[in-house]
């Protein structure tokens, strides 16, 4: 028979699994270049180089969407 685990855990446990799940979802290559573009942007910046970061993140945004559409294109070819 299965022990309930106490309150403090199943809360803690809903409260990461709402959070994976809304910054995850079903795109993790979303979420994983969000993270990559703002450490890029972040580099550049920290670099002094403030033209590149505003010539860099618009540019690796629409890369990361494309490459997201073209795995969601592929994977509604192999239905």
């Amino acid at each position: 028979m299965s022990e309930k685990k106490p309150l403090p855990v199943r809360l803690l446990k809903g409260f990461a699994m709402f959070w994976w799940d809304f910054l995850v979802g079903d795109t993790p290559e979303l979420f994983v270049s969000s993270l990559v573009i703002i450490g890029v942007i972040a580099g550049l910046r920290g670099a002094g180089d403030n033209t590149a970061a505003v010539i860099a993140l618009p540019v690796l945004a629409v890369c990361a969407l494309a490459i997201s559409l073209k795995r969601a294109v592929n994977a509604a070819k192999k239905k």
